[in-house]
């Protein structure tokens, strides 16, 4: 394009020939970047099709007039500049991003680009030669005064600016110019060698304008600047319009007709637009005063107190509503640092929270205590913003609410979430709080209690859930009284109470007996007296967690209440191993019967005078495939606790009576003894079980004896009497089981319908101070007609002993041990057969 310029201006190409190459390669350039542009981006191709229509008028323009008569140059010029005018502003009008414009903006922007085209014509009009302006020109003039302004006040609204769009912007214009040049140049027939001028002009414009469409239509970066300023778009107009008239004074020093109508029409377009700026004004103004006067109805009817704080965190302005929220008028508000409204304890906090959020990272809520207008600390909860950037507020911001009654509320709900409703005592979660705090904050030592009341049930049975609650009442009160002050009572469930004693060891023990003195004293109620049993439990509180606190403390509960209640048990790993050996017990034996798990060993009872068998005692063995053997002396308490003694009991009876039924018939005179618990024997159905079990195997009734151990008699001795009796009655023998020749035993020995006693070994220990004994045991027997049998014999020395003492009957495992039913045949076959029981 240079090239062609400067082959122009040497003389090896003509001047219109010159500018025609030049436009066309500039023309070209441009037309291959729209092309490349519309592949790109399809969202763009009217405006590249309006863009390639203005980058072709302006090339056929100038390629097209050497091929014009000279006369008609400037009219086709003037048509071309009219096309390449109307093309640009359209494309602008369609750029991508350009928001749609209110009727009022639209408005403006006709006025203010009539006002500038006016002042633009004027201005050139001002500038031709004296004389009478030939018709293109005059035409060319109106057409690029009117295409410049549009150009410039279409790029300059509807979106921010960007350099791309200023460069679209100077490309139509300079292409708008340089028309406008070749129009006066062939209008006033100047040299060929002048047109070279236009080159430059026109291909700048068509580059320029191709360059900043590319950019235009790309997505424009956000844009923070505010409205562009009204001023230029009047004051432009009028300066240019009085400079244009200026110069013509100072030339020509007279106005024609139509430079004065040209000049008086740029008057109207300033007028309206002064006029539809006085407009705008107003309707801003209302709506400032429209929105002032909502933010006044939010603000003062609103339940938060606005507060603004400058740099040094002094109150610089409070909402209207601060006199009926907090009673706080500006007199007492203003200039005070915010720290002297605030609680001390509080104040240290909530400048560490302001200096957080002045220095950028997240805003939180601020709960401190302020003082309001009549000297009440207020529960308040605020809201921090950093507003300081802002210019309109330029302070940090703090919505302040009264939360003084939800905090009421919650700390109610909470008092009720740890508390027990009926003795107003913590209950089992705070209890667990309060052990995992002592946990997790180490300090002085302390152990926990745990209480068990055995007995309400029967009080609620008895008497009515109401008597028992009032009892849990005086349970409380008495655990109160009891504890001290530090120490925590709690209620853990129905009749299951705890106590962290803030103490050690010894003085926990010492708290722990007190307790059960108190628990165990009698409840005197209106109408009734009652009497608990309590179990306690204890455990050093750093042995865990908190639960397993609560469990070892729960573990030796249970051991206190399984070894006879109104007992102190302290937790040790040995206690956990015995209770979850009765876990296990408890699991396993409800299926043990039904599994085929029980099994009977016996042991034969000897005449000592020959070491003839004459009867055996079946002996319960439960053969556990997870636990092993257990013996009767761990399985029948479990048994009882679990209601399954009959079941049980019911088993032993039928097993014993049928193997005896399968002695008989080579011993006829050998006796079975089976061993009852005082529970079993007293029960409703005991007396028909065994007549049944005895008819199903059809045994003879003195053959079967039944044992009933000493311990435990004094429970219901009428009912066990009389259930003595009634097997008497059916033939059955009865024996007295772990004698143990007491002043209290002697008696029984006549008020109870038995016919055998076994005694102990160390009644016949070998002529001791025990030896009057066994003679008073067995002058009583052979009077009352009673036989008395020594067990547990384990050496031949008390074997012979018991025989020198009187005894007739000897058991143990100095005599036979107890073995299997085949082992025990056996060893029957090898003796002779008693001749009697006697």
């Amino acid at each position: 394009m240079l090239l062609c310029v400067v082959a122009g201006l040497v003389g090896l190409l003509s001047a219109p020939v010159a500018v025609t190459l030049a436009v066309a390669v500039a023309a070209t350039v441009a037309t291959a970047r729209l092309v490349r542009l519309a592949r790109a981006d399809r969202q763009v191709r009217h405006t590249v099709a309006l863009l390639h229509g203005g980058v072709a008028a302006t090339a056929l323009c100038v390629a097209g007039l050497p091929l014009v008569a000279p006369a008609n140059r400037a009219a086709v010029a003037t048509v071309g500049l009219s096309a390449v005018a109307l093309l640009h502003t359209l494309g602008l009008l369609l750029l991508p991003g350009r928001a749609p414009l209110p009727t009022a903006v639209r408005l403006r922007e006709v006025t203010d680009a009539a006002g500038l085209g006016l002042s633009l014509a004027f201005a050139s009009w001002m500038l031709l030669p004296a004389g009478v302006a030939p018709v293109p020109v005059r035409a060319a003039l109106v057409v690029a005064a009117g295409g410049i302004s549009a150009v410039l006040v279409t790029a300059s609204t509807g979106g921010p600016p960007r350099v791309g769009l200023a460069a679209w912007r100077a490309g139509a214009v300079a292409s708008l110019l340089g028309l406008t040049a070749l129009v006066l140049l062939h209008a006033y027939r100047a040299p060929e060698p002048v047109t070279l001028l236009v080159a430059p002009l026109t291909t700048a414009g068509v580059l320029l304008t191709v360059a900043g469409a590319r950019r235009s239509t790309r997505p424009a970066p956000p844009h923070h600047a505010g409205p562009a300023p009204v001023w230029p778009r009047i004051t432009a107009p009028a300066v240019i319009a009085c400079l244009g008239a200026g110069y013509h004074l100072a030339q020509v020093g007279a106005f024609d007709r139509t430079a004065i109508a040209l000049g008086l029409a740029v008057i109207p377009p300033l007028v309206v637009r002064e006029l539809l700026t006085a407009a705008d004004t107003r309707r801003y103004a209302a709506r400032l005063t429209r929105q002032e006067a909502r933010f006044r109805a939010l603000v003062s009817g609103g339940h938060d107190l606005i507060i603004l704080l400058d740099d040094d965190l002094r109150v610089r302005w409070q909402s209207p509503v601060a006199p009926r929220l907090f009673g706080l008028t500006d007199a007492d508000v203003l200039g005070r640092p915010f720290a002297d409204l605030l609680h001390p304890a509080d104040a240290p906090r909530a400048e560490a929270v302001l200096a957080e959020v002045r220095a950028g990272r997240p805003p939180g809520l601020l709960a401190v205590r302020m003082r309001d207008g009549r000297g009440v600390w207020r529960e308040t909860e605020s809201t921090v913003g950093d507003q300081r950037d802002v210019p309109e507020v330029a302070a940090v911001v703090l919505h302040v609410r009264d939360v003084g009654e939800r905090c009421r509320l919650e700390r109610t709900v909470r008092h009720l979430a740890v508390t027990d409703q009926l003795t107003g005592l913590v209950n089992r979660r705070e209890l667990r709080r309060a052990l995992t705090v002592r946990r997790t904050e180490p300090g002085e030592p302390a152990t926990l209690l745990v209480l068990d009341l055995h007995g309400l049930c029967e009080v609620n049975d008895g008497s009515g859930q109401a008597v028992g609650d009032l009892v849990l009442v005086e349970v409380a009160e008495r655990l109160c009284a009891t504890a001290g002050p530090d120490d925590l009572v709690a209620r853990l469930s129905g009749d299951e109470f705890a106590v962290i004693a803030e103490s050690g060891s010894v003085p926990a023990y010492g708290l722990a007996v007190r307790l059960l003195t108190a628990l165990t004293e009698p409840y005197r109620l209106p109408g009734a007296q009652v009497r608990l049993d309590v179990s306690i439990g204890v455990a050093d509180t750093a042995a865990g967690s908190a639960d397993d606190v609560l469990r070892q403390a729960d573990l030796a509960r249970r051991r206190a209440s399984q070894l006879g209640r109104n007992r102190i048990e302290w937790y040790d790993v040995f206690l956990e191993e015995q209770l979850v050996r009765r876990l296990d017990l408890e699991r396993e034996l409800a299926g043990a019967v039904t599994r085929g798990e029980l099994d009977l060993v016996y042991q034969p009872v000897h005449r000592l005078a020959d070491r003839v068998p004459v009867g055996t005692e079946a002996l319960l063995r439960w053969r556990s495939p997870l636990l092993g053997t257990v013996l009767p002396a761990e399985l029948i308490p479990v048994a009882a606790d679990l209601g399954l003694l009959d079941e049980v009991g019911q088993w032993v009876l039928d097993r014993a009576c049928r193997q005896l039924a399968a002695w008989s018939s080579t011993r006829p005179l050998l006796w079975m003894a089976v061993n009852v618990t005082p529970a079993e024997l007293t029960a409703p159905g005991f007396l028909t079980r065994v007549a049944g079990t005895l008819a199903r195997h059809q045994v003879a009734a003195d053959r079967l004896v039944v044992e009933v151990g000493e311990a435990g008699l004094d429970v219901d001795l009428p009912t066990v009497t009389a259930r003595l009796a009634g097997l008497r009655s059916l033939g059955v023998r009865t024996a007295l089981d772990d004698f143990h020749a007491g002043r209290a035993s002697l008696r029984r020995l006549r008020e109870l319908p038995i016919d055998l006693v076994k005694v102990d070994p160390r009644l016949v220990g070998g002529g001791g101070p025990e030896q009057p004994l066994i003679d008073v045991v067995l002058n009583l027997g052979g009077r009352l007609g009673l036989e008395v049998v020594v067990e547990e014999l384990e050496s031949a020395g008390q074997v012979d002993r018991a025989y020198r003492a009187g005894c007739r009957y000897g058991q143990g495992f100095a005599l036979s041990r107890p073995a299997t039913a085949e082992r025990v045949e056996a060893f029957l076959e090898e003796h002779p057969s008693p001749d009697a029981f006697t």
